[in-house]
Protein backbone atom coordinates (compact mmCIF):
# COMPACT_ATOMS: atom_id res chain seq x y z
CA UNK A 1 0.00 0.00 0.00
CA UNK A 2 1.35 3.13 -1.19
CA UNK A 3 2.03 5.74 1.91
CA UNK A 4 0.50 9.09 1.66
CA UNK A 5 1.86 12.09 3.02
CA UNK A 6 0.62 13.50 6.84
CA UNK A 7 0.85 16.68 8.30
CA UNK A 8 4.07 16.71 10.28
CA UNK A 9 3.62 20.11 12.11
CA UNK A 10 0.38 21.84 14.48
CA UNK A 11 -2.28 23.70 12.87
CA UNK A 12 -1.09 26.82 14.88
CA UNK A 13 2.25 26.73 13.14
CA UNK A 14 -0.01 26.16 9.78
CA UNK A 15 -1.83 29.45 10.43
CA UNK A 16 1.29 31.06 11.57
CA UNK A 17 3.36 30.12 7.64
CA UNK A 18 -0.02 31.33 6.20
CA UNK A 19 0.49 34.77 6.98
CA UNK A 20 4.27 34.61 6.80
CA UNK A 21 3.63 33.58 2.85
CA UNK A 22 1.98 37.26 2.39
CA UNK A 23 4.93 39.00 2.70
CA UNK A 24 8.82 39.02 1.71
CA UNK A 25 10.57 35.48 2.67
CA UNK A 26 14.64 36.15 2.76
CA UNK A 27 16.83 33.19 2.51
CA UNK A 28 19.87 32.62 5.34
CA UNK A 29 23.57 31.47 4.46
CA UNK A 30 24.28 28.50 2.99
CA UNK A 31 23.69 25.76 4.78
CA UNK A 32 21.15 27.40 7.36
CA UNK A 33 17.76 26.61 7.53
CA UNK A 34 16.54 30.00 7.09
CA UNK A 35 12.79 31.10 8.49
CA UNK A 36 11.96 30.73 4.81
CA UNK A 37 13.16 27.18 4.28
CA UNK A 38 10.92 26.59 7.50
CA UNK A 39 7.73 28.39 6.26
CA UNK A 40 7.89 26.70 3.55
CA UNK A 41 8.51 23.27 5.08
CA UNK A 42 5.34 23.69 7.10
CA UNK A 43 3.38 25.08 4.12
CA UNK A 44 4.71 21.89 1.72
CA UNK A 45 3.53 19.47 4.71
CA UNK A 46 0.36 21.32 5.05
CA UNK A 47 -0.16 20.61 1.18
CA UNK A 48 1.11 17.64 1.03
CA UNK A 49 -1.82 16.17 3.05
CA UNK A 50 -4.31 16.65 0.85
CA UNK A 51 -2.92 14.16 -1.26
CA UNK A 52 -4.86 10.81 -0.07
CA UNK A 53 -8.26 12.98 0.26
CA UNK A 54 -7.72 14.21 -3.15
CA UNK A 55 -6.83 10.86 -4.69
CA UNK A 56 -9.72 9.61 -3.22
CA UNK A 57 -12.21 12.37 -4.50
CA UNK A 58 -10.00 10.93 -7.94
CA UNK A 59 -11.12 7.71 -7.79
CA UNK A 60 -14.17 8.15 -6.62
CA UNK A 61 -15.88 10.43 -9.58
CA UNK A 62 -13.62 7.79 -11.89
CA UNK A 63 -15.89 5.02 -10.68
CA UNK A 64 -19.29 7.36 -11.35
CA UNK A 65 -18.23 8.13 -14.41
CA UNK A 66 -17.45 4.88 -15.83
CA UNK A 67 -20.80 3.47 -14.27
CA UNK A 68 -22.72 6.46 -15.92
CA UNK A 69 -20.78 5.49 -18.94
CA UNK A 70 -19.72 9.41 -19.10
CA UNK A 71 -17.05 10.38 -22.32
CA UNK A 72 -14.30 12.73 -20.24
CA UNK A 73 -11.04 12.25 -18.67
CA UNK A 74 -10.14 12.90 -15.14
CA UNK A 75 -6.90 14.68 -13.65
CA UNK A 76 -5.73 15.68 -10.17
CA UNK A 77 -3.28 18.45 -8.85
CA UNK A 78 -2.42 20.22 -5.65
CA UNK A 79 -2.07 23.29 -5.76
CA UNK A 80 1.44 25.54 -6.36
CA UNK A 81 2.81 27.25 -4.36
CA UNK A 82 3.27 30.47 -6.42
CA UNK A 83 -0.66 30.05 -7.15
CA UNK A 84 -1.07 29.26 -2.97
CA UNK A 85 1.06 33.15 -2.11
CA UNK A 86 -1.21 35.25 -4.26
CA UNK A 87 -4.48 33.79 -3.06
CA UNK A 88 -3.57 34.58 0.41
CA UNK A 89 -2.37 38.01 -0.59
CA UNK A 90 -5.50 38.85 -2.86
CA UNK A 91 -7.62 37.64 -0.46
CA UNK A 92 -9.03 37.73 3.13
CA UNK A 93 -8.71 33.17 2.58
CA UNK A 94 -6.33 31.55 5.29
CA UNK A 95 -3.93 28.62 4.10
CA UNK A 96 -5.84 26.43 6.69
CA UNK A 97 -9.42 27.64 5.30
CA UNK A 98 -8.10 27.38 1.33
CA UNK A 99 -10.81 25.00 -0.54
CA UNK A 100 -8.27 24.12 -3.40
CA UNK A 101 -5.08 22.89 -2.32
CA UNK A 102 -6.10 19.87 -3.36
CA UNK A 103 -8.17 20.02 -7.06
CA UNK A 104 -9.44 17.32 -9.10
CA UNK A 105 -10.94 18.07 -12.81
CA UNK A 106 -13.47 16.15 -15.11
CA UNK A 107 -13.29 17.32 -18.44
CA UNK A 108 -16.24 15.75 -20.25
CA UNK A 109 -17.31 15.33 -23.79
CA UNK A 110 -20.95 17.33 -23.48
CA UNK A 111 -22.80 19.24 -21.39
CA UNK A 112 -25.28 16.39 -20.29
CA UNK A 113 -22.60 14.47 -19.09
CA UNK A 114 -21.71 17.37 -16.89
CA UNK A 115 -25.09 17.39 -15.41
CA UNK A 116 -25.41 13.90 -15.22
CA UNK A 117 -22.63 13.76 -12.92
CA UNK A 118 -23.10 16.64 -10.78
CA UNK A 119 -26.79 14.44 -9.96
CA UNK A 120 -24.43 11.50 -8.82
CA UNK A 121 -22.54 13.23 -6.96
CA UNK A 122 -24.89 15.42 -5.50
CA UNK A 123 -27.12 12.08 -4.43
CA UNK A 124 -24.37 9.71 -3.76
CA UNK A 125 -20.83 10.51 -2.60
CA UNK A 126 -18.88 9.20 0.66
CA UNK A 127 -17.76 12.92 1.29
CA UNK A 128 -19.88 15.65 2.04
CA UNK A 129 -20.50 18.79 0.25
CA UNK A 130 -19.22 21.73 1.63
CA UNK A 131 -20.24 24.40 -1.15
CA UNK A 132 -20.96 24.64 -4.91
CA UNK A 133 -20.03 27.07 -7.18
CA UNK A 134 -22.03 27.30 -10.48
CA UNK A 135 -20.27 29.05 -13.01
CA UNK A 136 -22.05 26.93 -15.60
CA UNK A 137 -24.80 28.50 -15.60
CA UNK A 138 -24.17 31.65 -13.84
CA UNK A 139 -20.70 32.39 -15.44
CA UNK A 140 -18.25 34.79 -14.26
CA UNK A 141 -18.30 38.58 -15.94
CA UNK A 142 -14.56 37.29 -17.66
CA UNK A 143 -16.59 34.45 -19.38
CA UNK A 144 -15.19 31.49 -17.19
CA UNK A 145 -17.17 28.58 -16.93
CA UNK A 146 -16.97 25.44 -15.18
CA UNK A 147 -19.11 24.07 -11.94
CA UNK A 148 -17.24 23.51 -8.45
CA UNK A 149 -17.71 21.72 -5.85
CA UNK A 150 -15.68 21.77 -2.65
CA UNK A 151 -15.68 18.32 -0.69
CA UNK A 152 -15.42 17.60 3.12
CA UNK A 153 -12.97 14.80 3.01
CA UNK A 154 -14.52 12.19 5.39
CA UNK A 155 -12.42 9.41 7.12
CA UNK A 156 -13.77 5.85 6.46
CA UNK A 157 -11.11 3.86 8.03
CA UNK A 158 -9.04 5.03 11.73
CA UNK A 159 -5.95 4.84 9.75
CA UNK A 160 -7.03 8.34 7.56
CA UNK A 161 -8.73 10.06 10.17
CA UNK A 162 -5.67 12.19 10.44
CA UNK A 163 -6.99 13.79 7.05
CA UNK A 164 -10.31 14.22 8.51
CA UNK A 165 -11.98 17.59 7.19
CA UNK A 166 -9.41 18.19 4.54
CA UNK A 167 -11.27 20.36 1.87
CA UNK A 168 -11.07 19.55 -2.01
CA UNK A 169 -11.99 20.91 -4.87
CA UNK A 170 -13.81 19.14 -8.07
CA UNK A 171 -14.23 21.18 -11.13
CA UNK A 172 -16.36 19.56 -14.00
CA UNK A 173 -16.70 20.96 -17.30
CA UNK A 174 -16.89 20.34 -20.73
CA UNK A 175 -13.96 20.28 -23.59
CA UNK A 176 -15.18 23.28 -24.72
CA UNK A 177 -15.19 25.24 -21.33
CA UNK A 178 -12.15 23.57 -21.12
CA UNK A 179 -10.44 24.83 -24.29
CA UNK A 180 -11.49 28.01 -23.40
CA UNK A 181 -9.60 28.34 -19.86
CA UNK A 182 -6.52 26.39 -21.74
CA UNK A 183 -6.62 29.38 -23.97
CA UNK A 184 -6.72 32.35 -21.92
CA UNK A 185 -3.72 30.64 -19.68
CA UNK A 186 -1.43 29.40 -22.54
CA UNK A 187 -2.01 33.34 -24.67
CA UNK A 188 -1.28 34.71 -21.24
CA UNK A 189 1.75 32.49 -20.76
CA UNK A 190 2.97 33.49 -24.01
CA UNK A 191 2.32 37.63 -24.24
CA UNK A 192 4.12 37.34 -20.35
CA UNK A 193 0.56 38.97 -19.30
CA UNK A 194 -1.98 37.33 -16.37
CA UNK A 195 -4.95 36.79 -18.59
CA UNK A 196 -6.40 34.24 -15.84
CA UNK A 197 -6.51 37.00 -12.91
CA UNK A 198 -7.69 40.16 -15.35
CA UNK A 199 -4.64 41.61 -15.80
CA UNK A 200 -3.36 42.41 -19.13
CA UNK A 201 -4.55 43.32 -22.69
CA UNK A 202 -8.23 44.70 -22.28
CA UNK A 203 -9.08 43.43 -26.36
CA UNK A 204 -7.89 39.90 -25.55
CA UNK A 205 -9.84 39.47 -22.23
CA UNK A 206 -12.68 41.30 -24.22
CA UNK A 207 -12.29 38.57 -26.64
CA UNK A 208 -12.41 35.55 -24.68
CA UNK A 209 -15.01 36.98 -23.09
CA UNK A 210 -17.44 37.01 -26.06
CA UNK A 211 -16.01 33.61 -27.23
CA UNK A 212 -17.42 32.07 -23.79
CA UNK A 213 -20.84 33.61 -24.18
CA UNK A 214 -21.01 31.81 -28.30
CA UNK A 215 -19.54 29.15 -26.55
CA UNK A 216 -22.51 28.73 -23.79
CA UNK A 217 -24.92 29.50 -26.93
CA UNK A 218 -24.38 26.25 -28.73
CA UNK A 219 -24.39 24.46 -25.62
CA UNK A 220 -27.90 25.53 -24.08
CA UNK A 221 -26.25 27.48 -21.72
CA UNK A 222 -26.56 31.01 -20.16
CA UNK A 223 -24.30 33.46 -22.03
CA UNK A 224 -23.28 35.39 -18.90
CA UNK A 225 -23.94 38.96 -18.52
CA UNK A 226 -21.90 42.39 -20.02
CA UNK A 227 -22.19 40.48 -23.70
CA UNK A 228 -24.11 42.30 -27.02
CA UNK A 229 -26.50 40.01 -29.13
CA UNK A 230 -25.37 37.29 -31.10
CA UNK A 231 -24.88 39.42 -34.64
CA UNK A 232 -22.99 42.00 -32.78
CA UNK A 233 -21.38 39.66 -30.48
CA UNK A 234 -19.94 37.93 -33.61
CA UNK A 235 -19.16 41.30 -35.58
CA UNK A 236 -17.15 42.49 -32.78
CA UNK A 237 -15.31 38.95 -32.38
CA UNK A 238 -14.64 39.22 -36.51
CA UNK A 239 -13.09 42.96 -35.68
CA UNK A 240 -10.77 41.81 -32.43
CA UNK A 241 -9.67 38.98 -34.32
CA UNK A 242 -8.42 41.49 -36.92
CA UNK A 243 -6.85 43.81 -34.24
CA UNK A 244 -5.11 41.30 -32.22
CA UNK A 245 -4.43 38.54 -35.02
CA UNK A 246 -5.67 36.40 -32.74
CA UNK A 247 -5.97 33.30 -34.89
CA UNK A 248 -2.84 33.65 -36.07
CA UNK A 249 -1.07 34.19 -32.59
CA UNK A 250 -3.06 31.36 -31.28
CA UNK A 251 -1.23 28.88 -34.36
CA UNK A 252 2.24 30.46 -32.74
CA UNK A 253 1.55 29.43 -29.77
CA UNK A 254 0.97 25.48 -30.96
CA UNK A 255 4.02 25.85 -32.89
CA UNK A 256 6.12 27.81 -30.39
CA UNK A 257 5.82 24.85 -27.50
CA UNK A 258 7.35 22.19 -28.23
CA UNK A 259 8.05 18.68 -25.96
CA UNK A 260 12.05 18.21 -24.18
CA UNK A 261 13.59 15.90 -25.81
CA UNK A 262 14.12 14.43 -22.48
CA UNK A 263 10.25 12.99 -21.97
CA UNK A 264 9.76 10.40 -19.93
CA UNK A 265 7.71 7.34 -21.57
CA UNK A 266 7.38 5.48 -18.36
CA UNK A 267 3.70 4.89 -17.28
CA UNK A 268 3.43 6.05 -13.52
CA UNK A 269 0.88 7.88 -11.02
CA UNK A 270 2.26 11.35 -10.99
CA UNK A 271 3.51 13.36 -13.51
CA UNK A 272 5.98 16.47 -12.37
CA UNK A 273 5.28 19.10 -15.55
CA UNK A 274 8.30 21.57 -15.96
CA UNK A 275 7.49 24.69 -17.70
CA UNK A 276 10.53 26.51 -18.63
CA UNK A 277 11.52 29.71 -19.72
CA UNK A 278 12.73 29.09 -22.99
CA UNK A 279 8.85 27.09 -23.94
CA UNK A 280 10.25 23.59 -23.45
CA UNK A 281 8.23 21.23 -21.58
CA UNK A 282 10.23 18.41 -18.83
CA UNK A 283 8.13 16.13 -17.55
CA UNK A 284 9.24 14.05 -14.66
CA UNK A 285 6.66 10.53 -13.77
CA UNK A 286 6.73 8.86 -10.10
CA UNK A 287 4.81 5.72 -8.86
CA UNK A 288 4.41 7.44 -4.80
CA UNK A 289 3.54 10.12 -4.08
CA UNK A 290 5.97 10.52 -1.02
CA UNK A 291 8.58 11.01 -3.70
CA UNK A 292 6.97 13.68 -6.22
CA UNK A 293 6.14 16.12 -2.94
CA UNK A 294 9.48 16.23 -1.88
CA UNK A 295 11.23 16.53 -5.63
CA UNK A 296 7.92 19.18 -6.00
CA UNK A 297 9.10 20.82 -2.69
CA UNK A 298 12.94 21.02 -3.63
CA UNK A 299 11.98 22.68 -7.00
CA UNK A 300 9.72 25.12 -5.60
CA UNK A 301 12.48 26.01 -3.14
CA UNK A 302 14.76 26.95 -6.17
CA UNK A 303 12.04 28.67 -7.84
CA UNK A 304 11.48 30.97 -4.95
CA UNK A 305 15.33 31.37 -4.29
CA UNK A 306 15.63 32.76 -7.81
CA UNK A 307 18.29 29.76 -9.22
CA UNK A 308 15.57 29.17 -12.13
CA UNK A 309 13.14 30.54 -13.69
CA UNK A 310 10.56 28.10 -14.29
CA UNK A 311 6.71 27.10 -13.16
CA UNK A 312 5.97 23.14 -11.95
CA UNK A 313 3.20 21.32 -11.35
CA UNK A 314 2.31 18.42 -10.08
CA UNK A 315 -0.49 16.25 -11.78
CA UNK A 316 -2.02 13.12 -10.93
CA UNK A 317 -4.30 11.30 -14.35
CA UNK A 318 -5.33 7.87 -14.56
CA UNK A 319 -3.50 7.32 -17.91
CA UNK A 320 -0.54 9.07 -19.67
CA UNK A 321 -2.73 10.23 -22.66
CA UNK A 322 -4.78 11.81 -21.11
CA UNK A 323 -1.99 14.28 -19.47
CA UNK A 324 -2.05 16.47 -22.56
CA UNK A 325 -5.53 16.54 -22.93
CA UNK A 326 -6.14 17.95 -19.40
CA UNK A 327 -3.94 19.86 -19.00
CA UNK A 328 -2.73 21.35 -22.67
CA UNK A 329 -2.15 24.86 -21.55
CA UNK A 330 1.12 23.79 -20.56
CA UNK A 331 1.91 22.05 -24.01
CA UNK A 332 1.00 25.15 -26.13
CA UNK A 333 -2.28 23.02 -27.37
CA UNK A 334 -4.40 25.24 -28.22
CA UNK A 335 -6.15 23.40 -31.28
CA UNK A 336 -9.53 23.07 -30.71
CA UNK A 337 -10.39 26.75 -29.22
CA UNK A 338 -8.56 27.95 -32.52
CA UNK A 339 -10.62 25.71 -34.56
CA UNK A 340 -13.99 27.03 -32.39
CA UNK A 341 -12.71 30.15 -33.27
CA UNK A 342 -12.51 30.25 -36.68
CA UNK A 343 -15.77 28.50 -36.87
CA UNK A 344 -17.09 31.68 -35.48
CA UNK A 345 -15.30 34.24 -37.57
CA UNK A 346 -16.56 31.74 -40.61
CA UNK A 347 -20.42 32.38 -39.67
CA UNK A 348 -20.47 28.97 -38.36
CA UNK A 349 -21.53 27.16 -34.77
CA UNK A 350 -18.58 26.35 -32.55
CA UNK A 351 -18.84 22.28 -32.24
CA UNK A 352 -20.02 21.12 -29.10
CA UNK A 353 -17.06 18.96 -28.47
CA UNK A 354 -13.95 18.15 -30.89
CA UNK A 355 -11.24 16.10 -29.58
CA UNK A 356 -8.34 17.01 -32.22
CA UNK A 357 -5.58 14.39 -32.62
CA UNK A 358 -2.93 15.05 -29.98
CA UNK A 359 0.59 15.86 -31.10
CA UNK A 360 2.63 12.75 -29.74
CA UNK A 361 6.30 12.28 -28.43
CA UNK A 362 9.29 10.56 -30.18
CA UNK A 363 7.89 6.92 -30.42
CA UNK A 364 9.92 4.40 -28.67
CA UNK A 365 12.86 2.47 -30.34
CA UNK A 366 11.37 -1.16 -31.79
CA UNK A 367 12.55 -3.36 -29.63
CA UNK A 368 13.06 -7.08 -30.98
CA UNK A 369 13.08 -9.64 -28.38
CA UNK A 370 15.56 -12.50 -28.93
CA UNK A 371 13.53 -15.66 -29.94
CA UNK A 372 16.10 -17.97 -28.72
CA UNK A 373 14.79 -17.25 -25.00
CA UNK A 374 10.96 -18.40 -25.92
CA UNK A 375 12.66 -21.29 -27.17
CA UNK A 376 14.56 -22.32 -23.86
CA UNK A 377 11.46 -21.68 -22.17
CA UNK A 378 9.40 -24.15 -24.41
CA UNK A 379 12.04 -26.84 -24.43
CA UNK A 380 11.62 -26.23 -20.89
CA UNK A 381 7.93 -27.04 -20.17
CA UNK A 382 8.92 -30.04 -22.51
Amino acid sequence: MAQYPELTFGMQAVRKAGEQLKGKLFVGEDGDISEAHMVFMIANSWRDSHFLPMRSIFLTTKYKLRKLKIGGDMAARPKRMASIRRKLRESSTKLDQMQDIGGCRAILDDIAGVRALLDQVRQEFPHSIRREWPYIDRPKSDGYRSHHVVFHFNSRIRAQDVYEGRRIELQVRTRLQHSWATAVEAVGLFNGEDLKHHHGSSEWLRLFQLVSAEFAHVEGCPVGEGVPERPVRIAEIKDLDARLSAVTLLENIRTATHYAENFVYERGKYFLIIYNENHTVEIENFYYPMQVTARQAALERQIEDGNIRSKAVVVEVDKIESLIRTYPNYFGDVGLFVQNLRRIINGKDAQEFTLLPQAVVRPRVEERPDPRLLIRRYDRWN
